[in-house]
């Protein structure tokens, strides 16, 4: 795991951004789109890119962590909906080619395996893009969850809900139930990028990555994967116990390795 400490949040966007051009510009490229508000800042600088600098995203194709049970497609807060309006309406990305999970399916058990077999169909991910809740989940993966879990409904925790109520009217509006990628599900991509701002998100970075691995804190999976990278600034760095040498490691890293 490598653990990169950014200034600002700006700072943490450009990086993740960088990471994600280098995928595209190699060729056709399966990426693992996340929701919620920390991609926003690297999706806004994908689509600079794209208008400025003319990134073609022709060739790729994507798909998502999550998606509400129940929340129609149309809904402005479904996950369907906001990666597009987020992100992919602003780069030549094919809209067809950007796949979530059904949340509106009639066989909502089943739904989780179906979407498993569509990334696997689609050569698996290559890059996926991670948020961190501040307890530590990934996708919706609530702490208790199986370490090898695959795409499944999960129930939200209160907390969770809280967090998403700034996305909705209310509360209230949030749904309980989610279509997730399961912790076995995120681990087969290719390529882990977890993002993360502010203090609020510190102790579930330390956990994540100085903790022990646990189900506890879903996050910690990624010590088992072969290649993740951790873009923070420094208030989410804060709590971590070896952020000197984390900035050490970046700042003597050979000028062949890239993320």
């Amino acid at each position: 795991m490598e653990i990169v400490i950014r200034q600002t949040p700006s700072d943490v966007s450009s990086t993740v951004a960088d990471i994600v051009e280098g995928y595209v510009r190699r060729g056709p490229t399966t990426l693992g789109l996340a929701t919620g508000s920390s991609p926003l800042g690297s999706y806004r600088e994908l689509a600079r890119r794209h208008r400025e600098s003319g990134l073609d995203f022709s060739d790729a194709r994507a798909f998502l962590l999550d998606e509400y049970v129940g929340l129609p497609k149309t809904h402005d807060q479904s996950y369907f909906s906001v990666i597009r309006s987020e992100f992919v309406d602003h780069v030549n990305l094919d809209t067809d080619r950007v796949l979530s999970p059904n949340g509106e399916s009639p066989d909502i058990a089943e739904e989780g395996a179906r979407y498993d077999a569509a990334i696997a169909d689609a050569g698996g991910v290559d890059v996926q893009l991670l948020g961190i809740g501040t307890d530590g989940h990934i996708g919706f993966n609530e702490p208790g969850s199986a370490l090898t879990s695959r795409t499944r409904v999960k129930t939200l925790t209160e907390q969770t809900r809280l967090d998403n109520a700034r996305f909705f009217d209310s509360v209230d509006d949030v749904p309980h139930h989610v279509l997730t990628q399961g912790l076995g599900t995120i681990s087969e991509a290719r390529h882990l990028v977890m993002i993360a701002f502010g203090k609020g998100k510190a102790e579930a970075i330390a956990a994540a990555a100085e903790g022990p691995l646990s189900a506890f804190c879903p996050a910690s999976v990624m010590q088992l994967h072969r290649h993740v990278t951790v873009v923070i600034d420094e208030a989410a760095a804060s709590k971590l116990q070896l952020a000197d040498y984390y900035r050490y490691a970046l700042e003597h890293k050979p000028s062949w390795q890239s993320f």
